[in-house]
């Protein structure tokens, strides 16, 4: 009897861990609430359109990087070479591993908000980086962020 609820109790949570993994990243997969292209605007143009340290709409851009523990957050590509940190709103939802490169629309709020450096080196373990790296965070930084609901692979 224990052995059958022991083994009945590992197939619930494997078929639950299963049913929170996302959708592989592929063309029109949408996360979150989802989304349209329409109305988005390129990520290179999101400073622009900030009104003070915010803006609420669409942006499109690549996927530079991705959390590599459960897809919590991902990073956009921006030509200047930095990169535009997304979290998704409230938790609600995840992206997967293989979406890095992809062309995404992501529809929500940006946001400047100062992350500490304890903040910053569990990004830098999150993303896989290498004791060294993470070592040399030393200073808090005021960047922006992407918070958002819906997210569109193109």
């Amino acid at each position: 009897m224990r052995t059958l609820a022991t083994a009945l109790l590992a197939i619930a949570l494997s078929t639950g861990a299963m049913a929170q993994s996302p959708a592989p990243a592929a063309k029109g997969v949408t996360y979150g609430i989802g989304s349209t292209a329409e109305g988005a605007i390129p990520v290179n143009e999101l400073s622009a359109k900030m009104i003070g340290d915010s803006y609420t709409g669409k942006i499109t851009g690549k996927v530079a990087e991705v959390c590599q523990e459960k897809g919590c957050w991902m990073k956009i590509e921006r030509e200047n070479g930095e990169q535009l940190m997304v979290k998704f709103k409230d938790y609600g939802f995840f992206m997967p591993t293989d979406i890095v490169g992809k062309e995404v629309v992501l529809d929500g709020e940006a946001v400047v908000k100062e992350v500490s450096v304890k903040q910053q080196k569990h990004y830098a373990k999150d993303a896989g980086k290498s004791k060294e790296e993470i070592e040399k965070i030393k200073a808090s930084k005021k960047e922006t962020q992407f918070i958002a609901k819906g997210v569109l692979v193109l």
